[in-house]
């Protein structure tokens, strides 16, 4: 079995939150220069490789700038920051519920990335609390859906993400959720779902496959109704993307303001911030890895559709509360 490299601690500090990426040289390849390969590898545009080598923004595992004939030497390691579109702030803060030498535990608004990807990078989660925080080595012990609000576990000192991680894979961490969604008497609740969901890469939404070996189990039971609407809790005994949200459609009681289930909306303005996904992820209990201690936490914020149903049904609701 091949060894995993070690990878050489970063030249570059973050900026604005945002680690530098980072660029393995392949141990096989036909390169003269790291230039070549990187331009190949990249697609980073016309002139855009040679612009940054010129600057010197492309350095080595010894911080030193990487010079546009520089010999390519497999096995090398490159650091630079990416260039990234403005993004339009997400007008929400996040709330910290608790806050130790371990771990942060934020209370997420909707819209807000947990970490960086594709087109929201710098307004995430991740890069927020870095910076507000000042805690450079904060990261996620998993993550929750831009749409959806609630609470994120992160971790202070990356030595010790592992075992937070393996926390959730092993599923040893109690999640609940909160949903508003209409309320239909003929669906029969409480009950457990268990359906096979599969998520393909560059497709929005998920989807189930009739008949298939079950990979997700949701608990759904209704805490209330009033005027139509019911407002549920969710259980979730295992993490498949968009589980919650796949489940409550199979019921045909679909999320309120779910753009994907059960059609796929058209695209909004980035800065269209109203009707918020009624899904809110309300608590998280754990032992904790490290100190030991039993830990339950709960979100402080409420779902809109249910406590002013007409201000966000009309785009009136310009809040993550």
């Amino acid at each position: 079995m091949r060894r995993k490299p070690r990878i050489p601690p970063s030249p570059l500090p973050q900026r604005d939150g945002i680690d530098p990426f980072r660029v393995r040289l392949p141990l096989d390849g036909a390169w003269s220069t790291v230039r070549d390969h990187l331009v190949e590898r990249l697609a980073a545009g016309p002139g855009v490789i040679d612009t940054m080598l010129r600057e010197g923004r492309i350095v080595g595992a010894d911080g030193a700038a990487v010079t546009p004939d520089a010999p390519y030497v497999p096995g090398a390691w490159v650091w630079f920051h990416r260039e990234y579109a403005a993004e339009v702030p997400v007008p929400f803060p996040i709330g910290i519920v608790y806050r130790d030498e371990h771990v942060v535990v934020a209370d997420k608004p909707h819209f807000l990335a947990t970490t960086p990807r594709g087109s929201h990078v710098t307004e995430t989660a991740l890069a927020r609390l870095r910076r507000e925080l000042d805690l450079p080595e904060l990261g996620p012990a998993h993550r929750l859906d831009r749409l959806t609000a609630g609470l994120v576990l992160f971790v202070v000192r990356s030595g010790e993400r592992g075992a937070y991680q393996t926390l959730f894979g092993d599923r040893r961490v109690r999640k609940e959720y909160e949903a508003v969604a209409a309320y239909d008497p003929a669906v029969a609740l409480p009950r457990t779902v268990r359906s096979r969901i599969v998520k393909e890469r560059g497709v929005l939404a998920a989807y189930e496959v009739p008949g298939g070996e079950p990979n997700a189990e949701s608990r759904i039971e209704l805490l209330g109704e009033r005027g139509g609407l019911g407002r549920y809790r969710l259980v979730p005994h295992t993490g498949r993307t968009h589980q919650l949200r796949v489940h409550m459609n199979a019921l045909g009681l679909p999320i309120l303001g779910d753009p994907l289930y059960p059609v796929v909306a058209d695209a909004v303005a980035p800065d269209d911030f109203r009707r918020p996904l009624q899904l809110l992820a309300r608590s998280l209990e754990f032992r904790d890895p490290v100190t030991g201690r039993e830990h339950r936490f709960e979100s402080g914020r409420t779902l809109a559709a249910w406590s002013a149903y007409e201000e966000w049904a009309g785009g009136g609701v310009a809040h993550s509360s």
